[in-house]
C-alpha cells in the first residue's frame, strides 16, 4: 500500500481535501466492492508518479458522513477537488491510463 495515501475518515476530510493547497482526488470505495479492489491498485501507481496531486481514500463502510453528505450512491466513486471544489466525478473503474487522463485535464 502506498504511504502517499492518505486514508480519511469524516474528521479529516475538510481538513485534508477541501482546506488543500494541491488538486486532491479522493477514492470512496468499501472493502466488498470488485471493482474498488481493481481500482485500488491503479489510484496506488499514479500516486507515486503525480506527486502534483493529493491522493485520498474514504471507507465508506466506516466513514459515511461525507459521502452522504456528497451523494454518493455508487462505488467507487472518485472526485477530484481543485480550491476546495469538486471540479471532477467518476464513478466507476477506469483503466490507468483513462484515469490518468481524467485527472490531468483537470487540474
Amino acid at each position: 500500500m502506498s504511504d502517499k495515501i492518505i486514508h480519511l475518515n469524516d474528521d479529516q476530510f475538510e481538513n485534508e481535501v477541501i482546506n488543500s493547497d494541491k488538486p486532491v482526488l479522493v477514492d470512496f470505495w468499501a472493502t466488498w466492492c470488485g471493482p474498488c479492489r481493481m481500482v485500488g491498485p491503479i489510484i496506488e501507481e499514479l500516486a507515486e508518479e503525480m506527486s502534483e496531486v493529493k491522493f485520498c481514500k474514504v471507507d465508506i463502510d466506516k466513514n459515511s458522513g461525507y459521502a452522504g453528505k456528497l451523494g454518493v450512491m455508487s462505488i467507487p466513486t472518485l472526485l477530484l477537488y481543485k480550491n476546495g471544489e469538486i471540479v471532477g466525478k467518476q464513478v466507476g473503474a477506469l483503466p490507468k491510463e483513462e484515469l490518468a487522463a481524467f485527472i490531468k485535464n483537470l487540474i
